[in-house]
């Protein structure tokens, strides 16, 4: 299974080698990483969402004793991958998390109670259609960075740019200038 992995080569405090395994193959995978591999360390867990692709589960898995990491990662279209806490009970918090955060489901989870988010509270906020309504409340400058788009004489010196939806905020969520409920 370790040339499977692709983790042959790992040299202490090197690199970490990073893995791509089916869905279907993630518990086995982090079964070999702890058994063949001697990882006995779970770091972390998580998610990225890759838009219409699906999810990508993301694992670091550490040996103390070899000083070297694996990154798994399986990107999955159905938002399900089978939990490993039966392997690793440190990866609880973070399937936990990544469930909350994310949406995504680990079939043979004892629990994927509420961790972080208040229980009346709807959606996955780390998806990346999940609209933040803090963007729509508080009017969006455009910049990206603090003091970005300022010139060298100061704040007042900088040109007015027209104002600009947030990203990831739909169309139909802005009320154009001027459209509000005191408009005449």
């Amino acid at each position: 299974m370790r040339a499977a992995l692709g983790v042959a080569d790992t040299a202490a405090d090197g690199p970490r080698a990073v893995a791509d395994v089916a869905p279907d193959d993630w518990h086995g995978a982090v079964r070999a990483c702890r058994d063949d591999l001697g990882c006995d360390f779970f770091d972390w867990l998580s998610a990225v969402d890759e838009g219409p692709e699906g999810f990508r589960i993301v694992a670091h898995l550490w040996s103390v004793a070899g000083r070297r990491g694996v990154v798994l990662r399986a990107l999955l279209t159905d938002p399900a991958v089978a939990s490993v806490t039966g392997l690793y009970p440190g990866a609880d918090w973070h399937e936990r998390e990544t469930h909350e955060m994310f949406g995504v489901d680990f079939p043979g989870h004892p629990g994927l109670r509420p961790l972080l988010l208040a229980p009346e509270f709807e959606g996955h906020p780390l998806r990346k259609d999940f609209v933040l309504a803090s963007r729509v409340v508080k009017p969006w400058p455009g910049a990206k960075e603090p003091g970005e788009g300022r010139h060298a004489d100061g704040p007042k010196a900088a040109r007015k740019r027209a104002p600009k939806r947030p990203p990831g905020v739909p169309e139909d969520w802005i009320e154009p200038e001027g459209a509000g409920p005191d408009a005449v």
